[in-house]
């Protein structure tokens, strides 16, 4: 056998798993995973969203059944997403101070005071149209939307929210929203932005989770062009400039490129959605043994965190933590 003169030999750092997770590039905490959550109207009432299997939406009596799991896996964060009663042209249910999402908010903090409660800002959920704002005729009116997206961010925060992460794409909701936080009094609490959205067919099943499709056309006029790289650094750098201090890149996989552009140009800690679609389709490809679902799970994840993210979005946070807890990943 020839004889081999090689210094370098990147094998022996794989040799057993103690060496592998002694020198491991990315690591990921459960400390740093955020559930999704969907809170309905109604009383004992859970509902399986079919486009997502294993996912529900809950009445408030019922949350403790899902938050009990999400404190018992070791997952710390929440992003609470609200189902209203009723929905009008202007999403009044929205900024409810007895709105769905506000009584949650009261439920969890008195139940549940160790989770970190994020909550989605946006006006999809609660108008009768299904857009992210106040329409003129059939186009969103940016700056009429920012004041009712800014009654929204306050009553929550009164309700009990840690953070607001307003996801609507409007043009100047962070400072439009840190100034009526600031001047309410409300100056340490965190606006995660969703700087970088696009408009994406991952999202499909969410739209049945929140039942949030739009009435007629689509959201491309404010929702951003998946062609574009270089416009997300600009996105990035408005939200920066107004205030934001979290970052997310949405959605996450099929983006990871501007993830990794997002975090080398600022410094701000960048959040990284795996959305809906994500979720369905690993579902549905571990549900017909194509794939080893746990796998992808954790291969998916990591390459989130490889990107760039301090954070991730996922429905599969309490898994996630399982396998971190298991030493399988981390």
């Amino acid at each position: 056998m020839m004889e081999l003169e090689l210094l370098e030999r990147p094998r022996r750092l794989r040799s057993n798993p103690a060496l592998r997770a002694m020198v491991r590039e990315t690591r990921i905490s459960a400390d740093t995973i955020i559930y999704p959550l969907f809170v309905m109207e109604g009383e004992n009432s859970k509902e399986e969203i079919v486009s997502m299997p294993g996912q529900y939406r809950y009445s408030i009596d019922r949350l403790g059944e899902v938050l009990d799991q999400v404190v018992d896996a070791g997952v710390k964060s929440i992003l609470i997403f609200g189902i209203p009663a009723y929905k009008d042209p202007q999403g009044s249910s929205a900024w409810d101070s007895e709105g769905i999402v506000q009584r949650a908010l009261r439920y969890i903090k008195k139940n549940y005071p160790q989770l970190y409660c994020i909550t989605d800002v946006c006006m999809c959920e609660y108008t009768s149209h299904g857009h992210c704002g106040i329409l003129q005729g059939t186009y969103v009116d940016n700056d009429k939307t920012l004041d009712v997206l800014s009654k929204t961010a306050l009553s929550h925060v009164q309700a009990g929210a840690d953070m607001v992460a307003p996801s609507d794409m409007m043009d100047g909701r962070i400072l439009a929203l840190r100034k009526t936080l600031d001047s309410s009094g409300f100056v340490t609490t965190p606006i995660m932005s969703y700087a970088v959205k696009y408009a994406s067919g991952y999202y499909g099943p969410f739209r049945d989770a929140a039942d949030s499709a739009p009435a007629f056309g689509d959201r491309k006029s404010y929702q951003m062009d998946f062609h574009n790289r270089r416009e997300a650094l600009r996105e990035a750098a408005l939200d920066v400039a107004e205030g934001a201090d979290i970052l997310m890149v949405k959605p996450g996989l099929a983006y990871l490129d501007i993830v990794r552009d997002v975090k080398e140009r600022f410094e701000k800690p960048l959040a990284v959605y795996s959305v809906s679609g994500e979720y369905s389709m690993i579902k549905a490809a571990g549900a017909a043994n194509y794939i080893d679902q746990d796998d992808i799970i954790c291969e998916s994840s990591v390459a989130a965190y490889r990107a760039g993210a301090d954070m991730l979005i996922t429905y599969f946070a309490k898994e996630l933590a399982g396998f971190i807890r298991e030493g399988r990943i981390g």
